[in-house]
Formats: structure tokens, sequence, C-alpha cells
């Protein structure tokens, strides 16, 4: 077996030659991949520079693709603030389960491009541009890690031989998803949840593309606000509808804010509504009621293309932890133009209880249980 390794070599000759040498002196061969941009020296303009990224992508994708896949292990790259974007996108076009390493300067936010694949990275600290202590000391961290991966016996613990059941959660949901895995896994499922910050979500969509569910529970669709009202998030644009194969049960965490930054940075026309911070770098504000009605509407069209069995329930006390009485953006009004308009387009249950009750969580299972049983029996 081998290890693959990108490079931008006309660049990163020397950084990829000592990784080289320090894999084989770990017993791991290496076969290369060249993922330079082959400008001559040429300093190119935006446009050309974009170009020719794009265009470098597509031919390692294409070489990877025509070469033995038999026997490779894992993939490492190395790439600087260039390299590293082209050798991001070739790697996220390899196979999910295949083990990714990034070594790279990382002179961005490398979250909008990786929220959907597992790579590990490991941060050069300095610029890759020549050999020294620091950029040594990566390569060799890179290689040790590479090493352990290429070497382990995988899996190391027991393998689940179904599919898993997708969940997504937040903190402002956990006591609600906590006990609704709990009960999953009594019943012998096994639970894969995502973080729905605005990233997790892109994973949770590729996820269920792929076959990693048999079913699913959307119980904080939060991402609906970050996706079309404001906040940060990745590319998901399968995010409430690549599932719609699955049984699903959907219900409305977090739909009722929009996840912002520090207090300091934020706008002041979202300072100006009810927010309160979540923790020292995010800020939670309470959506409009155009903004729930925007966000049910554009749920309720993705739900409609579903062609196996959905459930929707909405728990009425409240969709998070501070849409409770007394809670800081709490507010009654906005959880029933939420229900009022999601039902213009699907069938829905309205719940007596919060979305972080026991007795929310229960009913959850329970749909599931019930359109799973119809699924199976169709």
């Amino acid at each position: 077996m081998s290890v693959l390794l990108l490079a931008t070599y006309d660049t990163k000759q020397q950084e990829a030659d000592y990784l080289i040498t320090a894999l084989t002196a770990l017993g791991v061969p290496v076969e290369t991949c060249d993922i330079s941009l082959h400008a001559g020296g040429a300093q190119w303009g935006p446009e050309a520079k974009i170009a020719g990224m794009a265009k470098a992508t597509e031919r390692a994708i294409k070489e990877i693709s025509e070469k033995p896949q038999m026997g490779r292990r894992m993939v490492v790259a190395i790439g600087g603030g260039t390299g590293g974007q082209i050798a991001l996108r070739v790697l996220k076009s390899l196979p999910l389960a295949m083990p990714k390493v990034l070594v790279t300067t990382l002179p961005f936010d490398p979250r909008y491009i990786m929220a959907d694949s597992a790579i590990v990275l490991v941060p050069t600290v300095a610029d890759l541009c020549g050999l020294n202590a620091t950029t040594r000391a990566a390569l060799d961290q890179a290689a040790a890690i590479t090493g352990g991966l290429y070497h382990a016996t995988l899996p190391t613990g027991p393998v689940s031989l179904s599919p898993s059941i997708g969940v997504t959660s937040l903190g402002v949901t956990g006591p609600g998803t906590d006990a609704l895995c709990a009960r999953l896994r009594q019943t012998g499922n096994e639970v894969t949840v995502f973080h729905a910050n605005g990233f997790g979500g892109a994973a949770f969509a590729r996820w269920a593309t792929n076959g990693a569910f048999k079913s699913v529970i959307d119980y904080t669709p939060h991402e609906l606000t970050r996706c079309y009202i404001a906040g940060v998030n990745a590319d998901m644009p399968g995010r409430f509808t690549s599932m719609g194969h699955l049984p699903r049960v959907v219900l409305p965490g977090g739909v009722n804010f929009i996840g912002m930054g520090e207090p300091a940075l934020m706008p002041e026309t979202y300072l100006a509504r009810p927010h309160y911070s979540h923790s020292p770098l995010f800020t939670h504000v309470q959506c409009t009621e155009d903004e729930m009605v925007k966000c049910a509407n554009i749920l309720g069209e993705a739900l409609k293309q579903a062609t196996a069995p959905v459930r929707v329930l909405i728990p009425m006390a409240g969709f998070s932890s501070e849409d409770r009485p007394g809670g800081a953006i709490e507010s009654k009004a906005l959880r029933n133009a939420f229900a009022d308009t999601l039902e213009t387009h699907v069938p829905l249950t309205r719940l007596s209880g919060h979305i972080n009750d026991s007795a929310t969580a229960d009913a959850a299972v329970d749909a599931l249980d019930a359109i799973s049983k119809e699924t199976s029996h169709a």
C-alpha cells in the first residue's frame, strides 16, 4: 500500500522531498501527484491565476482517477496559500473514508471549504518558503501522523452493521437532542450528530447522499437562518433536500435566531433587536416575523420535494433554550408565524412542550419509528 503526496512541486520541491524522506524512513511508500500551476515563473493576474487554479485542480483529479486505486492507503498534501486551496479541492473530491492530511500555512479560514470533509490539518505556522526549524518541525509532525495512520489497523472499535440515524443539534437544543440520542441508542441504533452551526450541516447533507444514514431527525435546522438570513455558513445547497429519500422527522430547533459574532463587531441593526451572548465569541439575535416566515417557506418547499415519508413536529413552548418564558429571545408570536406558514406547505403536529423537553424528544423518536415502519412495509 502507498501514500499519495500532492504538492506544488514547482515551488515546494524541497519541502516535498523532505516529507518523502521522512515517510520512507517510517516504512511508508510514496507516490506523487503534481498540483502546480505550471506558470513558468510568470506573475499571473487575478483572473489568470484563478483559472490556473481550476485547471490544476481538474488535472490532479483526472490524474488520480486514472491511477490504480487499489493499494492506496491515504493522501497527504502540501500547500501554501494557493497550493493549499488547490489541495483542499482535490482532497474533497476523494472518497469520504480515505484518510487525508493537509500541511499548509492556512492563510484563510478553512471551515468554508472543509465543512463536509474529514481532513487532518497540520499548520506550518511559518510560510512554506524553504526548510527551517519551524517548517521541518511541521513536516516531521505530518510524517508522524501519516505514518501512524498508514500503519494503523483500522477500525479499532466495533463496526456498526447498519447505517446510522443522522441528527442535528446545537448547544441551545442540547438537552433535547441528548434525550433523543439516549432513547435511540437504548433501542440499539447508532446515532451520528452534526453541529448545525453553519458548517456541520454541509457534512450532514453530504453524509446523507453517501449512504451513511438509514433515517434522519433534523432536530435543529438552524442553518435556515444562516443560509438565507444572515451569519456565516459554508456552501450547502442540499442542506434541506439531500436527505429527501430517507424517512425524516423535522423540528424547528434554533430557527428563531441568527448566529452572529461578538457584539462589538455586530451591525447596529442587529444590536437593536433582542439578543444575548451565547459565548464570548457568539451572539444570538432574535429573528423578525418576516424572517421566520421566509425560513418556513423555504423549509416547506424543500420538504415537499421529499420522496420518503416526512413528519414535522412543532414544540409550541419554545424553539431554543432562550425561547421560553423569561428567556432573552422568547416570542410566542414568532413560533406561531413559523408554524402557520410551514403548515401551508406540509402537514404538521403542534406539541405543547419545549424543544428541550424529553417529551418532545420522545415524540420525535415515536414519529420516526412510525414512518420507518411505513417505509419497510411499502
